[in-house]
């Protein structure tokens, strides 16, 4: 019952019932009785290119078809004996059918070999050898006529040679109609072999692909993707490879196919225990150790062949076992974990170990012989899971990029807030400091200039040695300093210039009521980026001392203010056409004048160039036009 639901299930809820309803008729016939004789020897015989059925020996018995072929009652001389197997089987249904007929049988099991006669002429026989006929899918779609007029032949011998070891069996076959037959035969084959086959290969193209990954990433859950994937389409290839020859040895191939199933039981635990996050590492080491056991015992060696067929079904229940365990642990875990990957793996190994287990009674022939292999599609149900399992590990990483991003837009914004805050506090803190050093600078420039000229006034005047016009000039003095401390206070931008046309303004009144004449020869000059309020009040000072002197000491009726630019200098000129002096004992009687003009173009990193003859005095205030060193 078991076989005819699955059947069923994979021809789409009936597909065989229907094209059943069809073969009824009589273009093509069921056979499921044949006569069988049976023959025992010490070694396989050369297969005759014709057969006379009268020249067989007797004893043919009528059996039911599908057919197991009991095993032999001799051992041959300390040799697997073979088994000779007949099958007669008489075409009367097909005599008098127009057209092309073929013979199709569903399948053969046998370590060794398979050959059809038609009235008695060898019509096909298998090229493989015997361990190779045993694992490939040996459906067999035969034309029966010669050509398309010709008459089906009358009789089929099959003739079926295997070890006794393991047991050989034959299905029902079937022989008719080439058309219907050959439909068939391709959805069967569609079926069985290759829509399996082509999952299994999307699902080693899988495989390659998160090896790329797990290259560039390192992830474990990557490379155990990988390695089952490769591992589920290598103990797949006896479904999935017809009569062609891998270039491989049977006995490697037979190595190949157990070991593969083996270490995919043992990579699935793995990525399990990566999936549920239980770690058991004692079972972990003891499940390892019987993998790489396995391994070694049943590496190929000379004339291997025999031996290794009788091992084959202790190394399968060894493999139901490994794959009992491997089930059990991993659904515990999972199903206590609140991991749903370890869940889902969970059960597709579940639904992996029933198809297993199901296919290897169908290897004992304990259910029907013609019913589907599920092992093939178990690489179905692994590729959808494996595809969901990356599906959702690729949508988690975006998530935790997306999460990440969010946490770190949440952390860039408090940051800026914090900055924000701190760049407030910093700019309140700087403006008072600016504020406090601007009021000590303004202190004490009005207490060196303005103050200091109060004194020396307010002293003379208690002395009675100035007179009432003498006062009024000190006082216009101190209030022309007064304004050019106000003065530099005013932004001017890094505008020499605009200093100039400031310090102008204040001072052209008093050259005025002095009968002096001022030329303004002022062309433009690069602007000084340097040019604070600090450093503004320094020139002015520079320059208001320069008029002092002229007005105090020189007699000039002229003064002439230029200015020029050369080598990165900015040159403030101040010439006049008075009577001159002799600059070094000016400097060396120690008066103040010179030695604060001298002071402030240091604190500036500007040079006073100054030069005194009879027809007049010129100083030179160089000023640089990048920040100056002070």
């Amino acid at each position: 019952m078991l076989a005819r639901a699955v059947r069923l299930l994979l021809l789409w809820g009936g597909l065989l019932a229907c094209c059943t309803g069809a073969w009824a008729t009589t273009t093509v016939v069921h056979y499921t009785s044949a006569d069988m004789l049976r023959e025992e020897a010490a070694s396989f015989k050369p297969l005759a290119a014709t057969v006379d059925e009268a020249a067989l020996p007797g004893g043919w018995t009528q059996v039911e078809l599908p057919r197991v072929i009991d095993k032999p009652t001799a051992s041959g001389a300390g040799k697997l004996p073979v088994v000779t197997t007949w099958l007669r089987v008489r075409l009367d249904a097909l005599q008098g059918m127009k057209g092309p007929t073929h013979f199709y049988l569903i399948r053969w099991l046998a370590a060794g070999q398979i050959a059809v006669y038609a009235d008695g002429q060898l019509h096909y026989r298998s090229t493989g050898s015997a361990v190779w006929n045993l694992f490939n899918h040996p459906a067999l779609l035969l034309p029966l006529n010669l050509t398309a007029d010709s008459p089906p032949p009358r009789t089929l011998l099959i003739r079926l040679d295997s070890l006794s070891t393991p047991e050989a069996a034959i299905s029902s076959f079937y022989a008719g109609d080439s058309d219907s037959l050959v439909e068939m035969a391709a959805k069967r084959d569609w079926l069985a072999y290759q829509l399996p086959f082509m999952c299994s290969a999307a699902f080693l193209a899988v495989g390659f692909f998160s090896l790329a990954v797990w290259v560039v990433r390192r992830q474990p859950a990557n490379l155990y993707l990988f390695a089952i994937a490769l591992l589920s389409s290598t103990r797949r290839w006896h479904f999935q490879l017809g009569p062609e020859k891998l270039i491989v040895s049977d006995a490697w191939f037979i190595w190949l196919t157990l070991n593969a199933l083996m270490w995919q039981s043992l990579i699935t635990h793995y990525f399990l225990q990566f999936l549920h996050g239980r770690a058991m590492p004692r079972l972990s080491r003891v499940m390892l150790g019987m993998a790489v056991v396995f391994s070694v015992v049943t590496l190929p060696v000379t004339s291997v062949f025999p031996s290794l067929l009788a091992l084959r079904p202790h190394a399968h229940l060894l493999l139901i076992g490994m794959g009992t365990l491997v089930l059990v642990v991993g659904l515990w875990h999972s199903w206590r974990s609140r991991s749903l990957d370890a869940k889902m793996l969970s059960i597709a190994f579940l639904l992996n170990y029933v198809f297993g287990v199901y296919d290897w009674a169908r290897i004992k022939y304990v259910l029907d012989l013609e019913s589907y292999y599920l092992t093939p599609y178990a690489a179905m149900v692994l590729f959808a899971v494996f595809v969901v399992i990356m599906f959702r590990q690729y949508v988690g990483a975006l998530n935790g990029v997306e999460r990440l991003n969010t946490g770190l837009e949440e952390r860039l914004q408090s940051r800026e807030a914090e900055l924000a805050a701190s760049y407030d506090k910093l700019r309140q803190v700087e403006q008072r400091e600016t504020l406090s050093r601007e009021r000590q600078r303004l202190t004490q420039d009005m207490h060196d200039g303005l103050g200091s000229s109060l004194v020396s006034a307010l002293r003379v005047v208690e002395g009675g040695r100035l007179s009432e016009a003498d006062v009024a000039e000190v006082l216009k003095g101190c209030i022309d300093d007064l304004k050019l401390t106000i003065d530099s206070l005013e932004p001017v931008e890094a505008d020499l210039l605009l200093l100039l046309a400031t310090l102008r303004f204040r001072l052209g009144p008093r050259l005025a009521s002095a009968g002096v004449t001022l030329r303004w020869e002022i062309t433009d000059v690069p602007a000084l980026n340097w040019l604070d309020p600090r450093n503004a009040l320094h020139i002015l000072r520079i320059l208001q001392e320069a008029f002092a002197n002229i007005l105090k000491h020189t007699r000039a009726s002229e003064i002439r203010v230029a200015t020029s630019a050369a080598e990165g200098y900015v040159n403030v000129i101040i010439s006049d056409n008075g009577q001159g002096f002799d600059v070094a004992r000016a400097f060396a009687s120690g008066g103040k004048g010179l030695s604060n003009q001298q002071r402030r173009a240091q604190a500036i990193g500007a040079e006073i160039l100054l030069e005194s003859s009879g027809t007049g005095t010129r100083l030179t205030l160089r000023l640089a036009e990048k920040r100056p060193e002070p």
